[in-house]
């Protein structure tokens, strides 16, 4: 098994300092995935470019660094299976940032950037796909139907992004079963939302309306005993409130009867 004991120690420190680079701020389109122990081989996750035939595909790649790595390129291969004029069958990348035009004092992220902008740009004139090479030079059409199907069956897909700002049902039952307030004497009937989403009735100045572990029992703002008091009661006190409304009212007709 490789390991960072494969590299001379100044190559570590600097790897170390680009890879910790990468993770803080990861280039558009692409996701380091750095082992500790070994930076001689790096994976990568880049995402298919938008208006490419790769769009909306991830695909995961790997460089090799050798153990004279910088003074020789690292070899880039494609572990997810692609479609490309570039890439041959067995994943191996040829661009010319990895051969001819290296140069040691190029980063980690060049390189990367370089290999994502192949998905955008192909050269098939340095195919090692040579069908793909002569479909993109003679039918784009064809070349682009081969390489999406190859990305809608190989290639991993983007995560979905999270909705924000939306108001679920649940938080909208949370804010209707809120505790009211005690209002003045003539106050307007509760709000809407507490009126329709709870089932009502009225007896005689008394609304009731309650869910399956409470009830709401407001009173009309005429009544001279709880006028205008909105509150929240269990149901087990609920049959208490209404005979204690009765009997108040029971009361008032008796006075009412003295007086003829």
């Amino acid at each position: 098994m490789a390991t960072n004991e494969n590299l001379p120690p100044n190559v570590i420190k600097q790897l170390a300092k680009e890879l910790k680079n990468l993770d803080e701020t990861p280039p558009e389109g692409i996701k380091v995935v750095v082992n500790d122990d070994d930076f001689s081989t790096i994976f990568a996750d880049i995402e298919g470019p938008g208006g490419t035939p790769y769009e909306n595909g991830i695909f995961r790649m790997k460089l090799l660094l050798s153990h004279d790595f910088p003074h020789s390129p690292p070899k880039g291969y494609f572990l997810t299976k692609i479609f490309h004029p570039n890439i041959a069958t067995n994943g191996e990348i040829c661009v010319n940032t990895l051969k001819k035009d290296w140069n040691p004092s190029l980063g980690l992220r060049h390189v990367l950037l370089v290999v994502r902008c192949l998905l955008i740009e192909p050269f098939p004139e340095s195919a090692l796909n040579e069908q793909a090479g002569k479909l993109l030079l003679e039918n784009y059409e064809e070349y682009a139907k081969h390489a999406r199907l190859y990305t809608g069956i190989h290639a991993l897909k983007p995560k979905p992004k999270s909705k924000t700002g939306a108001i679920t049902e649940s938080t909208t039952a949370l804010n209707v079963d809120q505790i009211n307030t005690a209002a003045p004497t003539g106050a307007v009937a509760p709000p809407p939302s507490l009126a329709t989403s709870t089932a009502t009735t009225t007896t005689k100045g008394t609304m009731l309306g309650g869910s399956q572990d409470q009830i709401t029992v407001v009173a009309p703002p005429g009544d001279t005993i709880i006028a205008g008091v909105s509150a929240i009661i269990p149901k087990k006190d609920a049959a208490v409130a209404i005979k204690v409304a009765d009997r108040k009212k029971m009361d008032a007709r008796k006075k009412s009867l003295k007086r003829l």
